[in-house]
This record gives structure tokens, C-alpha cells and sequence, in this order.
């Protein structure tokens, strides 16, 4: 359940930073690029911060 919230979260992050970066600022492409770089830390170190923000909140896997 928790990867399947994170993944949803993290497609959700990028598509309106992408939405924002068209109609708003090109500025909002940072933010996008940071969700980037936290999905392949994650990947590199297997932390993720939202998996710990679910798991306080009371999500199981």
C-alpha cells in the first residue's frame, strides 16, 4: 500500500510542477527536478522520507 501512495504522491509532484512550469513559471522545473533526484536517492540508499511520513501516519504495507 505504502509504494503504490508514494508513487502516486511522487507522479502527482511532477505532473503539476510540470502543469505549473508551463502556465505559471518555467522556475517550477526545479521542483520537479528535486522530486527526480529524491526518487533516485531513494533507489541508491532505500530511504525515502514519504515511507516514513506514511508509516507515522499510520499506513501498513
Amino acid at each position: 500500500m505504502k509504494n503504490r501512495i508514494i508513487r502516486a504522491v511522487a507522479g502527482s509532484f511532477i505532473l503539476i510542477s510540470l502543469l505549473l512550469a508551463i502556465y505559471v513559471s518555467q522556475n517550477w522545473l526545479w521542483f520537479t527536478a528535486f522530486v527526480g533526484a529524491n526518487l533516485l536517492q531513494s533507489s541508491i540508499t532505500k530511504w525515502c522520507l514519504m515511507e516514513d511520513i506514511l508509516t507515522k501516519l499510520g499506513v501498513k504495507d
